[in-house]
């Protein structure tokens, strides 16, 4: 027979749900974008699509170990980031995994999980 066990998830912030304007992790909710670390969470002021780049996601790439790779929610639809924000965010030997914000989300989740030592940002779905 085999014997069922219920996983215990990894610690830090979970990502529990998402809205147009925002999303909710345990039992907070947080309007506008969103910066996660497997040891913290902060709200993020996102700047329009075209204003992204590395130097304002600072404080996410420099926790201590370095992230595995970025996970980055481009809003309602799959976003691919210029080039030159990929290879500056590479520069640092982190990768970036570029996703819509639903599919980031529940990534996040299962990635965690895993123990993997990730970090992400999330614009909002409500973004353009």
């Amino acid at each position: 027979m085999v014997a069922l066990q219920r996983e215990t998830p990894a610690s830090g912030p979970l990502l529990t749900g998402f809205a147009g304007n925002g999303f909710r992790v345990d039992d907070q909710i947080f309007d506008g974008g969103l910066w996660l670390t497997p040891e913290w969470v902060r709200g993020w002021e996102a700047p329009g699509w075209n204003a992204l780049n590395p130097d304002l996601l600072e404080p996410l790439l420099a926790i201590e170990p370095f992230p595995e790779f970025l996970l980055l929610g481009t809003g309602a639809h799959l976003r691919r980031p210029a080039p030159a924000f990929v290879a500056a965010v590479e520069e640092r030997n982190i990768g970036v995994e570029a996703m819509d914000s639903r599919a980031a989300a529940r990534s996040w989740g299962l990635l965690r999980n895993e123990g993997r030592w990730i970090a992400a940002a999330l614009l909002p779905l409500d973004q353009a």
